[in-house]
């Protein structure tokens, strides 16, 4: 433990805490003074508007050994489906519960525990949920995806992939994003703030109802993701990723020529038809 910096020997040969160790192991974060802001909230609202709070909770152990706990309060509290499938009765969330688990461990690892006064925060609404840290992103929020992994807190990133919270090799993004475009969700969001970064998972929404902005960004990540796994981002792969049926696929060439014009992707070879188009992003 003196060895992975958790404890440190004083002069009079006892041992302490360090605030590494009391982040991750302690029972009760409320001990620690300078800790106790950093204890993760998780906040429930009815409706999409912050007007009227259902039910809030802090967390009060440390991150290492609250984990699970946090991440299976954060699934009771969100909506589930069942589906019957042949004889069995099968369990759907509004979200993917690999997105959710990457984006806390994300906000834990990653946050800048130099601004004080302020802590990790998840917020649960009806149709989206938004991961609040303290910090901004070390690395461009567009080249995310496939960016080798840079962390603020080394020592805490080494520490939480050893205990497999996290696997500190930069495919949380991955995971995020793959996930859902599996289950045909919007594009998961990043806002950057003074001083902190909002991750937003959205719940199913129609493809009309998707925001212009929102469809180019869903656009600009599906085309990230195929760059890393060897592929090109197709008029039919994006068609697949929204679950629109082929009679949709103008609605489609015009999001990709609006992609194109907006400088996030760009043709593979300009020169083949346009039916068998392939894309990939514009930093490729």
């Amino acid at each position: 433990m003196v060895e992975e910096e958790v404890l440190v020997k004083q002069d009079n040969g006892l041992y302490a805490i360090t605030n590494l160790g009391a982040i991750l192991f302690a029972k009760r974060l409320s001990t620690f003074p300078r800790l106790s802001r950093k204890a993760i909230r998780v906040v429930q609202y009815r409706g999409n508007s912050r007007l009227e709070l259902l039910k809030e909770d802090i967390g009060g152990k440390g991150y290492a050994i609250g984990f699970e706990g946090l991440i299976k309060f954060i699934e009771a509290l969100i909506p589930t489906q069942e589906i019957i499938n042949g004889a069995l009765r099968e369990k759907k969330s509004a979200y993917p519960l690999v997105a959710i688990r990457e984006a806390v461990a994300n906000a834990l690892i990653h946050q800048d525990f130099s601004i004080t006064g302020t802590g990790p925060v998840v917020e649960i609404f009806e149709t989206r949920i938004e991961i609040t840290n303290p910090g901004t992103p070390l690395v461009d929020v567009r080249r995310i995806i496939d960016n080798p992994p840079k962390s603020r807190n080394e020592k805490l990133a080494a520490l939480m992939r050893r205990l497999r919270m996290c696997e500190e090799l930069g495919t949380g993004w991955d995971k995020i994003v793959i996930s859902a475009e599996l289950q045909q969700l919007p594009a998961p969001r990043i806002n950057l703030y003074e001083g902190s970064t909002r991750v937003t998972l959205f719940s199913e929404m129609p493809f009309s109802s998707i925001s212009s902005e929102e469809k180019l960004w869903a656009c600009y990540l599906h085309a990230c993701i195929k760059q890393v796994q060897g592929e090109q981002l197709t008029n039919r792969s994006l068609r697949e990723r929204f679950g629109l049926k082929d009679s949709a696929s103008s609605s489609i060439s015009r999001l990709i020529k609006e992609a194109v014009e907006a400088k996030l992707i760009k043709p593979l070879d300009p020169a083949t038809a346009p039916k068998h188009m392939k894309y990939i992003p514009v930093w490729a």
